[in-house]
């Protein structure tokens, strides 16, 4: 048996032992009413990677049950992320391929004198269900007859009554210390058309009698479910041990993962889209795995996130820098490097004649990642910020007179600025020296800086992108984020790069700039920051 490392596996493996169970089924249910975003990428670690490990199956559950909120769109979305972070779900399973048995099962709790029918409105319910120190009120409709309750939720369904007009609620405890178990809704009207379904049903199962039931008929055994779901399980329970299901599914929850400086809420995650602060549900900056996958973070980053931050009970905070310290340490073993300058100063070498290719490293963090061919030139392209006319103290990149090396290729020293009339440098002429070829170099000259370049003649025209976070402080208290969005977190800047990254589009680690994205876009070169070069983050 596999050695557990979380409490999850631990109760697994205590169930598999005892023999409660012999063959592990759990399921990632997500509700198709929005993107996915980070955290369910902690969600899908647990349900399909607890299955795996102990090789069982995981099924892509779609809670479905709110038809006003729910589009295919999502559930495309939905399974096109799960795809790309690298699952594969044994079945493809609805709420609403089972709503005539959860209907079914309704019934017989009203045969049984365990359901009834409602006429209080949602607020009366609300005011009338107490508090954590005093129970609440029954419901003046609570002893109405089976025959009375079928009836009555029969119209319902039959769509004879508006929304709102009556409900359905189970029969348990107005005086349970847990507030969930008091005479909950359990069914509810809603006059919409359902993504699947379409007009057939008007009346809806609540998520907490719904979950239980579809669980058991799929044959789930241990059901994984973030920690608000704990003060639910006692109903989770209760309808599953009412409607006599055996074995009954094991629900077990853990703490969602919550990330610093992001929305880390679907409700919130559609605000912004629809108020136009970010450009869609894939915009870079969104933490949805649409966007994450725009940006260029690699899943097997987001997965390798998810195992460090481990499987807890107890509800944490990650700092948004932790991610990006774990984004940034796999791109440095996997990302291809290559050049691009932002804010280009033409940079002419006098006494160079003619063009060569010299030998850029790939990956110097990868054994054999090997080279490829840059071409050089005569004209070339370095960063405004390279040179300076009067440079500080240690100052090791070019100014008058100074010596620099460019990047795998030769040292060259600066011999004059040319200026504009308002005293902007504009070109800064160079001698370089043939003997100091990167790989060769005999020419005894020190120089201790390192520059990258581009060639100005085969350079292409990019648009390179940065970003900062979504909000512009860490905390989080489950607020409106209005006043917390920043809204100045997209920068665009035009910039020169080599023509590798128009022709080979993926993930790069621009020299001296940051991890970028490269990709074309209406015939554009775009460089889209993935995380950038230096770790902020005290490890």
């Amino acid at each position: 048996m596999a050695e557990a490392t979380n409490f999850i596996e631990q109760i697994v493996e205590e169930d598999l032992a005892a023999g409660r169970v012999t063959a592990i089924q759990t399921r990632f249910p997500p509700e198709p009413n929005g993107y996915l975003h980070i955290g369910h990428a902690k969600a899908m670690y647990v349900d399909f990677g607890t299955a795996e490990k102990y090789g069982g199956k995981c099924n892509l559950f779609f809670d479905d049950t709110n038809p006003s909120k729910e589009k295919t769109e999502y559930v495309d979305a939905i399974r096109a992320d799960i795809r790309w972070m690298g699952y594969t779900w044994a079945k493809e399973v609805y709420a609403s391929d089972f709503f005539d048995t959860i209907y079914q099962y309704a019934e017989k709790l009203i045969a049984e004198g365990k359901a009834f029918v409602c006429d209080l409105s949602a607020e009366e319910i609300k005011n009338t269900r107490g508090t954590l120190t005093e129970p609440g009120q029954e419901s003046p409709y609570r002893n109405r007859t089976p025959e009375e309750n079928l009836r009555l939720f029969r119209e319902m369904k039959a769509g004879k009554y508006a929304d709102g007009e009556k409900c359905l609620r189970a029969k348990i405890d107005m005086s349970s210390p847990n507030v969930n178990l008091r005479d909950p809704v359990i069914y509810r009207i809603v006059h919409a058309e359902h993504h699947r379904t379409g007009n057939k049903w008007c009346i809806y199962p609540m998520y907490d009698y719904a979950h239980p039931i579809c669980d058991y008929l799929q044959g789930v055994t241990h059901s994984l479910c973030t920690l608000e779901f704990e003060d639910h399980r006692p109903l989770y329970d209760w309808v599953g041990i009412t409607l006599g299901f055996s074995p009954k599914p094991r629900q077990i929850e853990f703490a969602r993962l919550n990330l610093t400086n992001l929305v880390m809420s679907k409700r919130y995650l559609k605000k912004l889209v629809e108020e136009g602060s970010v450009h869609g549900w894939d915009d870079p900056r969104m933490p949805t795995l649409t966007g994450l996958r725009a940006r260029g973070i690699p899943a097997e980053a987001i997965k390798d996130f998810c195992e460090r931050a481990g499987v807890a009970k107890a509800q944490s905070e990650c700092e948004i820098g932790y991610f990006e310290a774990v984004i940034r340490d796999y791109l440095n073993s996997h990302a291809p490097r290559a050049m691009a300058v932002v804010d280009p100063l033409k940079l002419t070498i006098a006494n160079y004649e003619g063009g060569e290719d010299v030998d850029f490293e790939i990956n110097q963090t990868q054994e054999g990642a090997g080279t490829r061919k840059v071409k050089f030139g005569k004209t070339l392209f370095i960063e405004r910020a390279d040179f300076s006319l009067a440079p500080p103290p240690k100052y090791y990149r070019l100014k008058p007179g100074g010596y620099v090396r460019l990047k795998n290729a030769y040292i060259v020293r600066a011999d004059e600025a040319v200026t504009d009339e308002a005293g902007n440098v504009i070109e800064v002429k160079c001698t370089y020296f043939p003997e100091s070829r990167s790989g060769s170099d005999t020419s005894g000259i020190k120089a201790k800086g390192v520059l990258h370049w581009v060639n100005a003649e085969t350079c292409v025209d990019a648009t390179l992108k940065q970003y900062d976070h979504l909000l512009r402080d860490a905390d989080y208290s489950g607020q409106d984020f209005s006043e917390r969005i920043n809204l100045d977190s997209e920068h665009v800047f035009s910039a020169k790069a080599e023509p590798y990254l128009a022709e080979n589009e993926g993930s790069y680690q621009l020299m001296r700039t940051g991890y970028y994205r490269a990709f074309r876009q209406n015939g554009q070169l775009i460089l889209s920051e993935i995380v950038s070069l230096k770790d902020n983050f005290n490890k």
